[in-house]
């Protein structure tokens, strides 16, 4: 999959190439080399039996989900809400596609959540801050529907008449961890649509990175597949890989104390180059004046994301196990 080329490239200038993940042309052109299939959503998956169906939360900008309810719901049955984030390093995957779509049908299903899983624009076409600012506005389109009286063109009945807004929880994986932190903060500064609060949130091998080497990291500097790809997807980021947004412990980073979110759920892999610096984020909520509960879990021997690549293993059952147990 990495050799191939769009229609025409073959005599296209490369201006940026990140090996398996991205090539972008000169032209303006951007190649997309692991993206797995986009799938459409189904009235009732054949496995799960959970249904979901795709929306539009926005027009402009433009943001778009896909919705899931589980099979066991009832009429005017409330239930927790997951607002999800896709991972791919703010640059591939997508909320449609045929990994998140079967790991989200398996976390409906075993959690008995709604789910909102959020379609952000990717860079570099629209590079950072755009997906923290879509998910924020996906994020507050989801709160808006706690108001018993709110009613427009983009208000979802799924959301209306299942959506226990008691219980609104935030959920990612990769990227989409990184962007589950940088709401939880906004969230302990901001006001959500009808004064909505972030009951839970879980960060699955989080996308955090920094200049200084953390534990086991490997000692790579520039050339970090982790600074190639912040680069390309936040060019313009002030301090760039020791940005707040990436680099929690930065100088002039916000303090974790004003996480807006009663409780969080860091996982990671013990084969993670991620690892180390997720458990730091842990060991540093937990020891900061955020007056939440912080839990940490960790599965050994399994790799970034594995959970979602492989969801049939038993390591990846354990996982959504465990998520399932903390969106109550």
């Amino acid at each position: 999959m990495a050799s191939a080329t769009p229609t025409g490239s073959s005599s296209k200038e490369i201006e940026t190439e990140i090996l398996p993940f991205i090539r972008v042309y000169k032209d303006g052109t951007v190649e997309r080399l692991i993206d797995s299939p986009i799938v459409p959503p189904s009235l009732q998956d054949p496995q799960t039996r959970v249904s979901s169906k795709d929306i539009v939360i926005s027009n402009d900008p433009t943001i778009s989900a896909r919705l899931y309810l589980p099979n066991s719901t009832q009429s005017f049955q409330k239930l927790p809400i997951l607002v999800y984030f896709h991972g791919g390093g703010f640059c591939v995957e997508s909320a449609f596609s045929f990994l998140d779509h079967r790991y989200l049908n398996l976390i409906v299903s075993e959690a008995n959540v709604i789910a909102v899983s959020v379609e952000y624009r990717l860079a570099p076409e629209h590079p950072l801050p755009a997906a923290y600012d879509d998910s924020w506005h996906a994020l507050d389109w989801v709160a808006s529907h706690s108001n018993s009286t709110a009613n427009n063109a983009y208000t979802e009945p799924w959301l209306k008449n299942h959506g226990d807004f008691s219980r609104v929880y935030l959920g990612g994986d990769s990227a989409g961890g990184n962007i589950v932190h940088n709401l939880a903060l906004r969230a302990g500064v901001e006001t959500l649509n009808d004064n909505v609060k972030i009951l839970g949130s879980v960060l699955s091998h989080p996308s955090f990175w920094g200049s200084e080497r953390i534990g086991s990291e490997p000692n790579q500097g520039s050339s970090s597949l982790h600074v190639r790809i912040w680069n390309l997807v936040y060019p313009s980021a002030p301090g760039g890989i020791d940005n707040p947004a990436i680099n929690p412990f930065a100088p002039g980073a916000p303090s974790l104390a004003a996480i807006g979110s009663s409780k969080m759920l860091i996982c990671v892999a013990g084969k993670d180059e991620l690892r180390d610096r997720g458990i730091w984020y842990y060991e540093a909520l937990k020891n900061s004046e955020w007056q939440g509960q912080v839990e940490l879990f960790e599965i050994q021997d399994e790799g970034h994301a594995f959970h979602i690549y492989n969801t049939e293993s038993e390591n990846a059952k354990i996982m959504i196990r465990r998520w399932a147990s903390f969106l109550l």
